[in-house]
């Protein structure tokens, strides 16, 4: 991008407010509920090269739009598959001059991010997506690490999609909070044609979903009790309020009277001057000692009960909110984190990550594999009304070349053709099963994974035939996980669920 002069994000939080172009669809989430605000949350963005414009969409549609100024010839944006690797509202770039890029969401560890920057109506920069201030902020307010990001020439949007080859939600017999993911497994090199499953021959499998709607309720149950024991506890420190600051008010004039005849001995012992002096001051240190002990006497003599059935209710509440934490936790965990799985007819593999982490892969058939399948994303949306199942959109990056004018074959054709044209190990199937929830996703492409598919990264997929400007000739960087705003990276190098989607 251009380099700019630094300036404070007061600055840009100003110029947003003054003139950015954005197009909200949806209400914001955080004035909606918790099921609303899932509805609502981001899932895929797709840029357009040829229009300019960046569109994102939540399980309910379209939700906002902006338009975008992408890179310039000789530095283009590739237009490809990606995913949100990191999030900082104050980043300055290591490639360009120390310039701005605030509210920055990285795409790839060599240099492309969406950010907030100026735009002049075309593309200008040196390969990331500058958007509207204003849009740029609300966007990274909404957005998740893993958030699929898609670069296509045109423009496309997801549609709903049916097919019996897209994965359904499977039993689970392992216990959803042993969500880590194992090292690389190679399904098809393994005895007997596949790897067993996870705690196969644990009892009575559930679905994921099914398992997610039993924790949720324990966690509207565990928050229902929080606002009971808050509401109780306030009533009885209402009764206990007067004499708990009475109790404090003794115990102040108790502490300050030690205090000071421990200062008095303590003269008296360097100083045979102040021997007597001190001995005056300690006698009246000890007479107000008294009477700050008798105070306490009283005020425990007469509220005692309630004082201590204050601090009760207090600890109450403490327990049940670190309840009602830990039953919310316990839900998140249950739901699971997304899958991604690609699939590339030029390896003819399928790739399992989750979490920025390989998984395992296996061997795929496609039939007519010299033809090309083009490139579509599936995104699994949203649980079906019934939560027996999910509801997919695709997303086939070049089906608006293949539509004739006045008409021609619907947006889902391409897609069912490329489905029709896998076949997966049924072994790989069932484990999928396992682990897809909504925010999951199935890529389906002539291409390779990128170089740029690596450590802490999602499946990074650019398209042939495309330009692709700075990519061909930047050198990737090491992720650093400090960097990140509310970051999934823990201390010690954990993980932080709850950043995820």
């Amino acid at each position: 991008m251009r380099p700019l002069k630094r300036r404070s994000l007061g600055a840009l939080v100003l110029k947003a407010i003054l003139g950015a172009v954005v197009t909200t669809v949806a209400a914001p989430a955080s004035a909606q509920p918790s099921a609303e605000r899932a509805a609502h949350a981001p899932l895929i963005a797709v840029v357009a090269l040829n229009s300019q414009r960046v569109t994102v969409y939540s399980a309910r549609g379209k939700m906002l739009e902006a338009p975008v100024s992408t890179g310039k010839p000789g530095y283009e944006t590739p237009a490809g598959v990606y995913s949100i690797l990191q999030k900082r509202r104050d980043h300055y770039s290591n490639l360009y001059n120390d310039a701005e890029m605030p509210f920055m969401q990285r795409l790839t560890w060599s240099g492309i991010a969406l950010h907030a920057g100026d735009l002049p109506g075309y593309p200008a920069s040196h390969g990331c997506i500058r958007m509207p201030y204003e849009f740029a902020a609300q966007l990274f307010e909404t957005t998740k690490r893993g958030m699929r990001v898609v670069v296509a020439r045109g423009d496309v949007s997801p549609v709903d999609i049916a097919h019996p080859a897209l994965f359904k939600p499977g039993p689970v017999p392992s216990a959803p909070g042993e969500d880590r993911a194992p090292g690389p497994l190679h399904l098809s090199s393994a005895p007997g044609g596949g790897a067993p499953l996870d705690n196969a021959a644990a009892a009575p499998p559930l679905t994921r979903r099914a398992m997610a709607a039993t924790k949720e309720a324990a966690a509207e149950v565990a928050a229902r009790h929080v606002d009971e024991v808050r509401r109780a506890a306030a009533r009885i420190e209402r009764e206990a309020e007067a004499f708990e600051d009475a109790l404090r008010s003794a115990e102040s004039a108790k502490r300050r009277a030690a205090a000071r005849i421990e200062e008095a001995d303590l003269l008296a012992a360097h100083s045979a001057a102040f021997a007597q002096e001190m001995k005056d001051i300690k006698a009246k240190a000890q007479e107000r000692l008294a009477a700050a002990q008798a105070q306490i006497d009283a005020v425990y003599a007469e509220g005692k009960a309630k004082i201590d059935a204050a601090r009760a209710a207090r600890a109450e509440v403490k327990a049940a909110e670190a309840a009602r934490t830990a039953a919310q936790n316990e839900a998140v965990l249950a739901v699971g984190r997304p899958v991604s799985v690609f699939i590339s007819r030029k390896t003819q593999r399928l790739y399992v990550r989750r979490a920025f982490q390989p998984l395992f892969e296996s061997d795929v058939t496609i039939r007519r594999p010299g033809a090309p399948i083009g490139t579509t994303i599936f995104t699994a949306m949203s649980w079906t009304s019934d939560d027996a199942e999910l509801r997919w959109t695709a997303l086939s990056m070049h089906a608006h070349r293949a539509r004739p004018r006045g008409g021609g074959p619907a947006p889902t054709d391409a897609a069912k053709a490329a489905l029709e044209r896998i076949s997966i190990p049924q072994d790989a199937v069932d484990r999928i099963n396992q682990l897809v929830v909504p925010g999951s996703s199935l890529i389906i492409s002539d291409e390779a994974m990128s170089k740029e598919t690596g450590e802490a990264t999602d499946f990074v997929v650019l398209m042939g035939g495309e330009p692709q400007g700075g990519v061909a000739r930047r050198r990737l960087s090491p992720y650093v996980a400090r960097d990140d705003d509310d970051g999934p990276f823990l201390s010690g190098g954990g993980f932080n669920v709850f950043s995820w989607w």
